[in-house]
């Protein structure tokens, strides 16, 4: 039945070509049926801001994603609030205990200086696979590129397996404009510097989504994403849907494209560097 060109995914589990979902509330009967069906398709589940400290049966639904083959970590805010009223060293023995593997550091409402980020990124790392999500939530506050590129790249340096864009639920912040736009120079200067397969890029609706997966090919990695939404989002990736449809069998667009790290069960590809 393999009778169309089709770009090339790689196998889970994934180091690239990364979906995250964004699951702030899906129950546990809805989120067994998305898996059942789509569980090849999502490679993270992020329970979103703090959601994850009040989910009725919390480490039954961590279990759930677990046997799917889908890793979990909490939102960001749940580890500022840690940060803020008990400690760093407090958090890791929940996420302990609640048995996951993964982790996110991030300054969505506090401003804690790089230099502590780093810190921090440094001993979770140990024990931790750490996102860290630069870029600030307030549309107002528009951080320069070479803000951007120092804390991704001190970030990545400091232990970090993935950096997060910052574009919120609504898309209105960090990587995106207030209205919505994409700061595509922005994504430009930071894909010139920093390999496409470190960064999961927030895309909360389908025109971002398409704009990424054109820019970088299927393989780019795409965050916030509603897990109602997942056979969607891989259709993009798979040039079934109009706004993707040209991508090529090479999965990229050829534009300074420069070879990156690829997965064992497949061929090497290219990823657009800009």
């Amino acid at each position: 039945m393999n009778q169309l060109p089709l770009p090339q995914r790689p196998l889970k589990p994934r180091h690239y070509g990364l979906t995250s979902v964004h699951d702030i509330g899906i129950s546990i009967g809805e989120l067994r049926h998305i898996l059942n069906d789509y569980h090849d398709f999502i490679d993270v589940a992020k329970l979103g801001i703090g959601t994850a400290y009040i989910t009725p049966r919390l480490q039954e639904k961590i279990a759930l994603y677990q046997e799917f083959g889908v890793e979990v970590h909490f939102g960001g805010t749940l580890f500022e609030k840690f940060y803020y009223h008990a400690s760093v060293e407090h958090y890791q023995n929940y996420m302990q205990t609640m048995g996951i593997k993964w982790c996110e550091v991030s300054t969505g409402t506090l401003n804690i200086p790089l230099k502590e980020r780093i810190a921090i990124v440094e001993k979770l790392s140990r024990n931790f696979i750490v996102l860290a999500e630069v870029g600030a939530k307030n549309d107002l506050h528009t951080m320069p590129v070479s803000v951007w590129l120092k804390e991704i790249k001190a970030l990545l340096n400091a232990g970090c397996q993935y950096i997060v864009t910052e574009g919120r639920s609504t898309g209105t912040a960090g990587i995106y404009h207030a209205n919505g736009d994409i700061r595509s120079d922005l994504i430009m200067d930071i894909l010139n510097e920093v390999s496409p397969q470190k960064i999961i890029f927030e895309a909360p609706n389908p025109k971002m989504q398409a704009f990424f997966t054109n820019l970088v090919g299927a393989n780019a990695n795409l965050g916030n994403i509603s897990p109602r939404d997942l056979l969607f989002v891989e259709a993009q990736r798979n040039g079934l849907w109009s706004e993707t449809f040209y991508m090529t069998d090479a999965d990229i667009k050829p534009v300074k494209a420069k070879p990156f790290i690829t997965d064992d069960a497949r061929q090497p590809v290219n990823y657009a560097s800009a």
